[in-house]
């Protein structure tokens, strides 16, 4: 242990006497956040739609006939009962829900006007503004053609909107808890991915060779330095995200730090691999950012996975943040328990076993 100890004070003092690696973990990582905090924006190109129509008049029919045929909602439930409306929006099958009250048709009939209501899932915010404004639109044609056909001279259809998970519809809320995994994840593979890489350059690492370590011992040696910067660099990042852009956190804490935990692990078993096979840290750094591009894209920060073409979303599962973008999302704005999340730590946790073993078996193939 003292050795291993001694190994990894070693790795330590060689990533913070390097410039380079200095630069790669302080300054990025704050010129990111706040560029990402207060500029990034999304557009939406598909909203699925639930319709829950307890009035069977001709206005409800007409009106769910002018959101179907719209060319901006896709209809992907019909609901019969309140209890349905929560499973469909947790789990994103359906982003809108059009709830039609049982006297809509009677009110507008008799009164000149009857009230709708629009649920949304306000997890993705710029999605949720958009899709707000289509449904306004249809309702405002709805208004107009209604009141001309029948000789009303107010507005019909009142639409009501409530926003879950996100009342006040802020962008922010959706953007930088994302932040969190994707400056965790470019970090930490880069500090990972220069370690070996950097040994080689130097011509240190063929004096590792010939310590009395072994091959697991140095493995040791070079991921723990990359954990313990991921984990810090993720808790300064959380801090940030929950003080200065004061977005709430509903969930649990050892939740959020397990996903924190098996994401990093993972992170360190790929930039480990990468290091094992560049000669030099130019090829890491090349290795990394091979790796960063498509992860990034793949891991639903910026673009929905339900989005993408079939072939793109079946690669997504080799991606771990793909599964932490869901686990800090979730603990952030929803407050998901842990045993709702099981299914997002399992995949993280196979990716660092197999990651890690391969990096191994890399380290041990150079070694002899």
């Amino acid at each position: 242990m003292f050795h291993l100890i001694a190994l990894i004070q070693k790795e330590f003092l060689a990533l913070l006497k390097d410039p380079r690696s200095r630069f790669v973990i302080i300054a990025p990582p704050i010129i990111q956040l706040l560029v990402f905090g207060y500029a990034a924006t999304f557009d939406v190109t598909d909203v699925p739609l639930a319709v829950y129509n307890e009035s069977s008049g001709e206005a409800s029919r007409e009106l769910v006939a002018r959101f179907e045929g719209s060319g901006n909602f896709r209809r992907v439930a019909t609901i019969t009962e309140d209890r349905q409306i929560a499973p469909l929006v947790d789990s994103r099958q359906a982003l809108v829900v059009l709830h039609i009250g049982r006297t809509f048709s009677r009110d507008i009939h008799r009164d000149g006007q009857g009230t709708i209501q629009i649920i949304l899932d306000g997890r993705d915010s710029n999605t949720a503004l958009i899709t707000l404004g289509y449904a306004r639109q249809i309702v405002q044609r709805f208004n107009a053609a209604w009141a001309t056909e029948h000789g009303f001279s107010g507005a019909p259809a009142k639409l009501e909107v409530r926003s879950w998970y996100n009342p006040n519809l802020q962008s922010r809320w959706f953007i930088v808890p994302g932040i969190v995994g994707l400056l965790t994840l470019v970090v930490t593979l880069l500090v990972t991915a220069l370690s070996v890489a950097r040994e080689r350059e130097q011509g240190t690492f063929d004096q590792l060779l010939v310590t009395p370590y072994r091959p697991w011992e140095i493995l040791v040696g070079k991921a723990t330095p990359g954990f313990i910067i991921g984990i810090a660099e993720a808790t300064v990042i959380i801090v940030a995200t929950i003080l200065w852009f004061e977005v709430p956190f509903h969930g649990s804490l050892l939740t959020l730090y397990c996903g924190v935990v098996l994401f990093v692990l993972a992170v360190i078993g790929i930039g480990l691999m990468i290091s094992s096979l560049a000669v030099t840290q130019q090829q890491a750094l090349l290795g990394a950012f091979l790796f960063l591009v498509p992860a990034i894209i793949l891991s639903g920060f910026s673009t929905p996975i339900a989005n993408m073409p079939p072939l793109v979303q079946t690669l997504t599962y080799l991606d771990p943040l793909r599964y932490f973008m869901v686990v800090v999302r979730g603990t952030f704005l929803e407050g998901t328990p842990f045993h709702l999340l099981i299914d997002q730590f399992w995949p993280m946790a196979l990716i660092a076993a197999v990651t890690l073993t391969s990096a191994g078996w890399l380290f041990r193939r150079r070694m002899n």
